[in-house]
């Protein structure tokens, strides 16, 4: 463990500002020199305790609770104080202040951010997953990333990792017993199911995949931009999604010139829709700026609705200015993005037909409105999902793809006739320090000791 890793720390564990209660924390090798300087007296373990706490001439700074969780029985692992007081940020600052002076001798310092949790990590009391868990929980914009983030927390995302890498390296196990001891005249693989074990394990990455993939929408969402002429309508669709009138509407074109956004959800999922300035060709200088702005939005999407008004719409085809538009609006946005084209006023227009595909809707009178949110989660391939949803991030899912893509490879190499056994055991390591980066751990003692406890070696 590095030096500053060492230094015992403190920090102000509440948010800033004012509240009823606020939290200083402080995490070392030991506690009782700040706990005999600020508190006055021992306290019992894991038992919160009233009294006051003193600054350095023994006056009082505040009264409150102070509770000590002794090593290694605490959320960083090393001795934790806990001081709650009044949330005050001028009594929290004086508080952290006498602490820091009280520790100064044994080179107490601030903490820097997620420092507590970290070394919580580095304690072994959890994992990186877990520890990307608790920002997740705190960062989550719904019940359902909330809900996820909290079992991610306790452990499910990282004993399903554990899972695999177990059955991981016990194939490996047997694939190095293989290419170590071939005077054994012993195929280890074929008796062992090799094959069908590699199977079972591609099975089994790929349900997590799947779980992983829906706890990185609830964590992330999607960015949906609407976009479209002048007076076709979005701000209102946005307010109507959002339920909200967080938009001004007139029907004078041009009204939204600035990007306005607002997250909503979706069966849980965080969608954060945009409106943007109606796209056109305009000489007042504001306007510009806000139709630069939306482009910029739209290349940036996940998605992109294209609001059509029906009111103005030609018998034949789009109002006039949308196609050419639309072929801007195309060539500016990458392949993978879709483009939903969505028919607003559908109330006052005399006309309703729609090309196949498209939406129609009035944000109105909200008619429509549910089979756009049913696109949305189309789009980003959301699919009722059991409670066991994990939270998942990017970086998750990127190591699981090269797991994944380590054994198709591995599976191609025992499928050859003659199975190439040591780029098989180098595909199988790969997988494996893949998985081991979701979860932060690795050492190559991992195998060793699984080989030899499984096999007789000296027979």
């Amino acid at each position: 463990m590095l030096t500053a890793h060492r230094d015992p720390i403190a920090a102000i564990a509440t948010a800033p500002g004012r509240g009823a209660v606020g939290i200083v924390r402080v995490s070392g090798r030991s506690a009782q020199p700040i706990i005999d300087a600020v508190c006055g007296r021992s306290l019992k373990p894991r038992e919160a305790t009233y009294l006051p706490f003193r600054a350095t001439d023994g006056s009082p700074i505040d009264q409150g609770i102070a509770i000590h969780f002794p090593a290694p029985h605490s959320y960083t692992g090393e001795d934790v104080l806990e001081l709650q007081a009044h949330g005050g940020p001028v009594v929290l600052q004086l508080l952290l202040a006498r602490c820091l002076e009280a520790g100064a001798a044994m080179g107490l310092r601030v903490a820097r951010p997620g420092e507590f949790t970290e070394r919580a990590f580095l304690n072994d009391k959890i994992d990186l997953a877990q520890a990307e868990a608790i920002a997740d929980l705190i960062d989550a914009s719904t019940e359902a990333a909330a809900r996820s983030a909290g079992r991610s927390l306790a452990g499910e995302f990282s004993r399903e990792i554990h899972t695999l890498r177990d059955a991981l390296i016990h194939l490996r196990m047997l694939v190095e017993a293989t290419l170590d001891f071939p005077e054994e005249e012993i195929d280890f693989l074929r008796q062992s199911d090799a094959q069908g074990q590699l199977d079972r394990l591609q099975s089994a990455l790929a349900g997590v995949m799947r779980r992983a993939r829906q706890g990185a929408l609830l964590r992330e969402g999607i960015q949906v931009v609407i976009a479209g002429q002048p007076n076709a309508g979005k701000s209102s669709l946005l307010n109507a999604l959002a339920g909200a009138e967080l938009a001004i509407v007139t029907p004078i074109p041009g009204t939204t010139r600035d990007v306005v956004s607002q997250t909503i959800q979706v069966e849980g999922v965080p969608v954060h829709v945009i409106d943007t300035a109606g796209l056109r060709e305009s000489e007042d200088v504001v306007e510009r700026i806000g139709i630069e702005r939306a482009w910029a939005r739209i290349e940036a999407a996940d998605a992109v609705l294209f609001l059509h008004d029906l009111t103005r719409a030609q018998e034949t085809g789009y109002h006039e200015g949308d196609e050419a538009l639309l072929r801007d609006l195309r060539s500016r946005v990458p392949e993978a993005v879709p483009v939903v084209q969505v028919w607003n006023k559908a109330d006052a227009a005399a006309s309703s037909t729609v090309h196949e595909g498209e939406l129609r809707l009035s944000a109105k009178t909200g008619d429509g409105l549910n089979a756009l949110r049913d696109r949305l989660l189309q789009i980003a391939g959301w699919q009722a999902a059991p409670e066991g949803v994990y939270i998942a991030r990017e970086r998750h899912l990127q190591a699981l793809r090269r797991v994944d893509a380590h054994l198709m490879e591995a599976a191609a190499q025992l499928a050859g006739e003659v199975p190439a056994l040591d780029l098989l055991a180098e595909e199988l390591r790969l997988a494996q320090n893949a998985l081991n980066e979701i979860t932060g751990e690795f050492t190559a003692d991992d195998l060793l000791g699984v080989i030899f406890s499984s096999f007789c070696i000296g027979k």
